[in-house]
């Protein structure tokens, strides 16, 4: 089969691919597992000591061991879009305010040993979430449920705080993946990597000490939901790093390899393709970000922020580091989410060492500021130690910074960062649903995703409520708007770049192009095999 590089429409609700799948027809899962690799770390640790319990579990990768275990009431459809139903049969606002959610489960669900699944199983799930509140957990996206009521078996009311058309999508994330709680307890996480729920696979994994190297996926025949599986078995096999990930697929050791291909690796495979080896470009909603602590006092003052924003080059950045696969952002909302404006370019225009001299000046800040920018060295592949050097060349330069970096694992990092032990850090962004409400909230909501100290008062309080209020999200577009300005104004966080995703497949593997989300979403059940 000739090489293919597929290009999907990056456009919401509209992310159908150009192209079929890889490969022959569907071979329904046979010849064993197909083999899956990710540069995905899972680990437990004193401070994470429950990777993939969903009171806990707030990151892309222990999202995407979720989403095959345990199953929410709604999933978005493979090409994106509005949720729509999976544990339940049908779900509606009862309101015009999109304060009242009502949902009915499916006849006969039960969880993967047999035991019934009832809207009570679903109240305490939600309710868990809200209890334990985890500090690195994903609470923030149930805290504006009021009341959960039961009706018999199968009738589940969620009764709002305050309005939000978005929370259809957030009940379709693993935040609300329901468990049984004759397995989890209501007020203590899950310790250890087992995961179990009603979802399309059951869960057995393989560690060396406190990291797993193998999560085994298989089909779960209690399943009754939407999704279609085309395969039996799904290995995810961890790598310390992409090249040895790299080296599995050339080598037949695995079929897929996904997050994390970088840069040098997407260009070499793109001008020099491997027979019975695909590379498949798909539409990505990634961003990345600079995020300061706004109570240090080295950051305290917004003028500083400001003038790294006026200074720092977001095309240089993409094209030495992320060649082809990143452009520059001037916005926590990325350009293909309705609401994306260039905030930061109408503000600051071009990179300009005068008017960041200026504002530091107009400030009273003593220059060169003397600055660490502190970035995780394992999280989102290698080139982000790059991307650091890059930054810190660009502020030096100037002579307005004097710019260290330093880099800390993963494991240790979010939680310093969480602490405020970082004035400066670098973070990624992987959407938990593609709605501009989730680039923003996250950062500037109480119970933020970051614990930033920073408040806006106008954001906060106004027009996040207001943009939650619109049914059509088009017409939330202007208090989005408002809020970019606000954010281009007082850079809690400076917006980098937005990424484009990759995988790479053997090319009797089919449904690859459906295999990742827009949302970076890891959809296992899409894989079968073909004739190569």
């Amino acid at each position: 089969m000739n090489r293919k590089t597929l290009v999907l429409p990056a456009v919401i609700g509209l992310l159908a691919p150009v192209l079929a799948g890889c490969g022959g027809a569907d071979s329904g899962g046979k010849g064993g597992a197909i083999v899956v690799g990710t540069t995905d770390q899972f680990v437990a640790t004193k401070d994470a000591p429950a990777p993939f319990d969903p009171a806990f579990a707030y990151d892309a990768g222990a999202w995407n061991v979720l989403r095959q275990t345990v199953q929410m009431l709604m999933h978005v459809p493979r090409g994106g879009g509005e949720p729509v139903p999976d544990a339940a049969s049908k779900c509606g606002f009862t309101d015009t305010q999109n304060e009242s959610y009502r949902c009915t489960l499916r006849s006969g669900l039960t969880f993967a040993d047999g035991d019934a699944l009832t809207a009570e199983d679903v109240k305490f799930s939600i309710d868990r979430v809200l209890k334990i509140k985890n500090n690195n957990g994903p609470v923030a996206l149930l805290s504006n449920i009021d009341t959960i009521e039961t009706n018999g078996d199968h009738g589940i009311v969620f009764h709002l705080k305050t309005p939000d058309a978005t929370f259809p999508y957030k009940i379709a994330t693993p935040a609300a993946g329901i468990v049984d709680s004759d397995t989890y307890k209501s007020d203590k996480l899950r310790d250890g990597f087992d995961a179990e729920g009603s979802g399309p696979y059951t869960l057995k994994t393989e560690t060396e000490g406190e990291r797993v190297v193998k999560a085994v996926f298989t089909k779960n025949p209690e399943y009754k939901g939407d999704l279609e599986l085309r395969n039996d078995k799904v290995e995810l096999r961890s790598f310390a790093d992409t090249q040895s990930m790299e080296k599995a697929l050339r080598d037949g050791d695995i079929s897929m390899m996904t997050r994390t291909l970088q840069p040098e690796q997407i260009k070499d495979m793109s001008e020099n393709p491997t027979k019975g080896i695909e590379l498949v470009e798909m539409p990505g909603l990634e961003i990345r970000y600079l995020g300061f602590d706004t109570e240090d006092s080295t950051v305290k003052n917004k003028a500083v922020r400001q003038a790294l924003a006026a200074v720092v080059d977001r095309g240089e950045l993409a094209s030495e580091v992320y060649p082809a696969t990143a452009e520059p952002l001037y916005s926590l909302i990325p350009n293909t989410i309705t609401g994306h404006q260039n905030a930061f370019f109408n503000k600051y225009g071009e990179p300009n060492r005068p008017n960041a001299a200026g504002i530091l000046s107009a400030a009273g800040i003593s220059t060169p500021v003397k600055l660490t920018l502190n970035y995780t060295s394992d999280h989102y592949g290698t080139a982000t130690k790059k991307e650091f050097e890059v930054l810190q060349e660009q502020l030096n330069a100037t002579k307005l910074f004097d710019v260290g970096i330093k880099g800390t694992e993963w494991s240790k990092f979010r939680d310093s960062q969480k602490r405020g032990e970082y004035a400066v850090y670098g973070m990624g962004w992987f959407p938990d649903f593609p709605d501009a409400d989730n680039y923003v909230a996250p950062f500037l909501d109480k119970d933020n995703f970051l614990n930033t100290p920073y408040v806006s008062s106008e954001t906060r309080n106004k027009l996040i409520p207001e943009s939650r209020r619109a049914a059509d999200r088009a017409s939330a577009a202007k208090p989005f708007e408002r809020i970019q300005e606000i954010v281009a104004n007082d850079v809690p966080v400076l917006p980098l770049w937005q990424g484009k995703q990759y995988v790479a497949a053997r090319d009797n593997i089919t449904g690859v192009e459906w295999a990742l989300n827009s949302s970076a979403d890891l959809q296992l059940w899409e894989l079968g095999r073909g004739v190569s």
